[in-house]
């Protein structure tokens, strides 16, 4: 039977290559969304992947859909990729304080309410992948990003506790920190600002999507039990340390 899967924010950019990546990998997939259905239903159409629309950043809505989730897919979950994320982006003194907790609940908050849904089916049947992606700029921080950059950050500093509390379960926690991604949100940034980010990564160009995938593809695999607590940088040489 195939190992059940998660992805939060799955049916978009990052999202959606992991989501793919992972149903070639013979996965049974169903991916999250938050709001847009008709990009979601497109998605669903086009790769036969279920699609889950509830808002990760509420404890409640993720143990309905995680629910929901098991119950059609037959079985519970065997990997979560936590994916989603937003900006809102702006330095600290124009910055509210919404703005400052939308990005916390939805991108570290999202964390603790997929992982708690799952940890316990995980721990029952000894096995489980999570993954939480991160960011360079929580590596690095950011100009005009202190709530992204803490959350982020974040999720590097929950991915390492985690994974010691699994680690005796076969409960494996890792994280990736991807550098800048050619992606919808990336291109959206002014072609000036771009080529000035583009000209700073060593390798010479954007990050592609399918390079995020075919890592989470490698930290879930049955055999990568040895790699917990791990946050492997997707960044094309951008941030090393």
């Amino acid at each position: 039977m195939a190992k059940i899967a998660i992805v939060t924010g799955g049916t978009r950019g990052i999202g959606a290559a992991i989501s793919e990546g992972l149903k070639e990998a013979g996965y049974n997939v169903a991916a999250n969304y938050a709001g847009n259905d008709e990009r979601a239903r497109d998605f669903s159409e086009s790769t036969g992947i279920a699609v889950y629309k509830f808002d990760v950043s509420d404890y409640a809505a993720c143990q309905a859909g995680v629910k929901k989730i098991e119950e059609d897919l037959g079985g519970s979950v065997d990997v979560l990729v936590n994916n989603a994320g937003i900006t809102r982006d702006g330095t600290l003194h124009r910055m509210d304080q919404e703005a400052w907790q939308a990005v916390i609940d939805t991108n570290l908050g999202s964390c603790f309410n997929m992982c708690r849904c799952v940890i316990d089916g995980m721990r029952e049947k000894s096995f489980g992948r999570i993954v939480n992606i991160g960011s360079i700029n929580g590596q690095a921080g950011q100009y005009g990003q202190v709530n992204y950059a803490a959350a982020k950050s974040g999720i590097h500093g929950f991915t390492k506790a985690l994974a010691q509390e699994g680690a005796g379960k076969n409960v494996t926690v890792n994280a990736i920190a991807p550098g800048y991604v050619d992606t919808d949100m990336v291109r959206a940034v002014p072609e000036a600002v771009l080529e000035k980010i583009i000209a700073k990564i060593p390798v010479g160009r954007l990050g592609k999507a399918e390079d995020i995938a075919r890592t989470v593809k490698f930290l879930v695999a049955d055999d990568a039990g040895f790699i917990t607590g791990s946050t492997v940088s997707v960044n094309g040489g951008q941030h090393m340390y």
